[in-house]
């Protein structure tokens, strides 16, 4: 997709490009803000999705971040070892593995709520445009993955 506009370079009219720009540019404040903790973008979502709800399954937990179990697993060890998480079987299927904060966890997702003031103010949008470009993202991002989901079956 690009806009008609003759006096921007090839790639500025790229909505991918834009895309993948602003996502570059979310990853290095993200890196920044989240240094005090020691924590990976990555694993401040998983911290996040648990403290939205918990217990959640490895499976759940993948297909609300859209991480495989590749990446999650060794994320989820990471958090556990440093005692944010804990895994345990699910009580009514053994073969799934299930997620929870710890205390420390959960006093940790508390310390963290500072996260989204500061990225927020990274971005230098107004409450209104932020809503408006997360409306246009989630958008973006269903008719993406329907898309992508169609042209793959």
């Amino acid at each position: 997709i690009a806009c008609n506009h003759k006096d921007m370079r090839a790639i500025e009219q790229m909505v991918c490009f834009g895309v993948y720009s602003a996502s570059h540019a979310f990853g290095q404040a993200y890196r920044r803000v989240l240094a005090p903790w020691k924590l990976t973008y990555p694993q401040y979502l998983v911290i996040v999705a648990l403290g939205d709800q918990e217990p959640r399954s490895v499976k759940e937990l993948g297909a609300e971040l859209f991480l495989d179990s590749g990446t999650l697993s060794p994320l989820i060890r990471r958090l556990e070892a440093r005692g944010i998480v804990s895994r345990s079987r699910s009580p009514h299927d053994d073969r799934v593995v299930e997620v929870s904060l710890t205390n420390d966890g959960r006093a940790l997702r508390s310390e963290l709520s500072v996260v989204g003031a500061e990225i927020a103010r990274c971005t230098g949008l107004t409450e209104e445009k932020a809503r408006m470009l997360l409306d246009v993202v989630h958008d973006l991002n269903r008719v993406m993955r329907t898309t992508d989901e169609a042209i793959a079956s």
